[in-house]
């Protein structure tokens, strides 16, 4: 999800919507201390440019479009969104069972890439929710698997991941900063023009990812099980009052989190915000600053306060967007998008390091599936199905909302789960300290 405190758990970008799909079984490469050669640098902080950029060109904008010009309803809307959470759940076995045991990585991600080229842009014609939804399921089943496979192909090439991997992937963030401004820049949120960009830079992206230097299957001859792909085996961890309440309270949290990354666009631009795309990027780059300061924060507040200081942080950014308008209330809607930095960072990866300390070893990469398979997998497809389902009940004609009534419903969400988090969460406080083993 992000560059945290261990490097090789398939980090996603601090910057996108909370969807990871987790690697199965990534041994640590060794760190032989060597310099990396400047053209296999140039190579991965292209394709990692290119990776995020096509995803923040398109999906961040995809309510306003569905919304505002093809009018489809809220729930529609919603189920477009819960395919990257499906995806998210079923490639995990594609990844593992098929694409890091037989094919080349590099080979592997040209014809995802290329697949997914030919599917964002049969999205982009067409007009129906039905056809929409599977045919967006589609495309999230060639991308999703290239998150995962462009991590484990930078981790196989570089001489020390701990202090590299981290300059490789920020270019990642940078990509999808670019995407949003020029998205923005252009005023073309409520157009396919961002899915066609999308297509057109994944060809690119693809025929980058023809010249990234060999990189073998790394799982060749070796068997694995759809227990090991889902991280079944972490399930003795809930026998851990304190782990079964983390676990429990992250499904919940993921719920009315999805609320900010189906609708906050279209909410921004139906009530007259301009370049919404771009100040939407506000969020991302605070995201940057916070993951900085997170050691400072961790010092003195530990993995409890951490995880409600993010759950407040969500609770206060819906109050502000209830609250927040175009006129006097435009400081509340840059708080609001401002706060995404506290919101992801001090949940999702203290998250992170939470079960990274409290697993096993050897049950480490499987702790950190199976969290990812109940929250962001299951829990964000609820999550973005009721989104869209509140959204169209509360529709006002054919281009507003009561957006007070749908912010509200997220914030309540979420200060309970808070609430009872607080109440039922306890844990070591030196527990975020423990030395990894």
């Amino acid at each position: 999800m992000s560059d945290s405190t261990n490097p090789y758990e398939s980090p996603q970008s601090p910057n996108e919507p909370d969807v990871q799909v987790p690697e199965v079984g990534v041994p640590k490469p060794a760190d032989d201390g060597s310099p990396l050669a400047m053209d296999i640098r140039v190579k991965l902080s292209v394709m990692m440019f290119l990776q995020y950029f096509v995803w923040g060109s398109w999906f961040v904008t995809m309510g306003t479009y569905l919304g505002v010009k093809l009018k489809f309803p809220g729930a529609a809307i919603g189920d477009a969104y819960s395919t990257s959470a499906l995806a998210a759940m079923l490639s995990p076995f594609f990844v593992g069972m098929v694409a890091d045991r037989f094919f080349a990585t590099q080979r592997m991600l040209t014809v995802l890439h290329l697949l997914g080229a030919g599917c964002m842009f049969a999205v982009s014609r067409i007009t129906t929710p039905g056809l929409f939804f599977w045919m967006l399921l589609g495309y999230f089943l060639c991308y999703m698997p290239t998150l995962a496979l462009s991590n484990s192909l930078s981790f196989h090439h570089l001489t020390s991941p701990q202090r590299q991997f981290p300059g490789i992937r920020v270019f990642g963030t940078l990509g999808w900063i670019v995407a949003g401004i020029l998205v923005g820049t252009l005023k073309k949120e409520d157009t396919e023009i961002p899915m066609l960009i999308a297509a057109g830079s994944s060809i690119l992206l693809a025929v980058s990812c023809w010249f990234l230097p060999h990189t073998p299957p790394r799982s060749a001859g070796e068997a694995v099980t759809a227990r090991e792909v889902l991280g079944l085996d972490a399930l003795a961890l809930m026998k851990s009052w304190p782990f079964a309440v983390f676990v429990i309270g992250s499904f919940f949290i993921c719920i009315p989190l999805q609320f900010y990354y189906a609708f906050t666009n279209l909410f921004l631009n139906e009530i007259g915000v301009k370049n919404a795309a771009s100040i939407m990027t506000i969020g991302q780059m605070s995201e940057v600053v916070f993951m900085v300061l997170m050691p400072l924060f961790f010092a003195r507040l530990g993995v409890k306060y951490m995880l409600l200081v993010g759950m407040l942080c969500w609770t206060l950014r819906y109050v502000l967007f209830a609250y927040g308008d175009t006129s006097g209330g435009m400081w509340m809607l840059y708080l609001g998008i401002a706060l995404h930095g506290i919101c992801y960072d001090f949940f999702f990866v203290t998250g992170q390091i939470y079960v990274d300390n409290k697993a096993p070893v050897k049950f480490r990469g499987a702790a950190q599936g199976f969290i990812a398979f109940v929250t962001l997998g299951i829990g964000g497809v609820i999550g973005t199905m009721l989104s869209g389902r509140w959204v169209q009940a509360y529709q006002l004609g054919e281009t507003s909302h009561d957006w007070y009534s749908i912010w509200m419903a997220p914030a309540i969400g979420a200060g309970v789960v808070m609430i009872i988090f607080a109440a039922a969460f306890w844990e070591k406080p030196d527990v975020v300290k423990e030395a990894h083993s």
